[in-house]
């Protein structure tokens, strides 16, 4: 897997509080470091600052995590992000969670699509958003 395809990358302290009582990461946190990469390319491609000046912003509509080997406390993970597809008034994020050795933990995808939280509806994105979100 070629990791520089991946534009994007997010290092998240690993805390006593996200264990389980196996004492690795808890799968939920798993879903919470993704959630962080998500949010990361949000605001690398102004999405977030879109939402905050026009009610307009990306939507999760589903997210998928396949884990592939426990994390530890104490550590660090790091987030990868990158734009895996994009369509009319949807996309998608590859995302890979890595621990402090570089290997990866979990590879999860989530598919968003651009929304109008005033009118409740869907709209087609922005060429010029996509334009940006591709350099992702």
């Amino acid at each position: 897997m070629d990791l520089s395809e991946y534009k994007l990358s997010l290092d998240l302290r690993i805390d006593f509080s996200d264990l389980d009582m196996y004492r690795h990461v808890n799968n939920l946190t798993f879903i919470r470091f993704l959630q962080s990469g998500r949010v990361n390319f949000w605001e690398a491609t102004g999405l977030a600052k879109m939402f905050s000046e026009s009610n307009k912003g990306a939507i999760l509509v589903s997210t998928h995590c396949d884990f592939k080997k426990s994390l530890f406390y104490p550590g660090t993970a790091t987030v990868k992000t990158k734009l895996a597809y994009i369509r009319n008034s949807s996309f998608a994020l590859d995302q890979l969670i890595l621990n402090d050795k570089g290997e990866i933990c979990a590879e999860g995808r989530d598919i968003a699509v651009f929304f109008d939280f005033t009118h409740d509806k869907s709209l087609p994105l922005p060429l010029e958003l996509k334009e940006v979100m591709q350099q992702y």
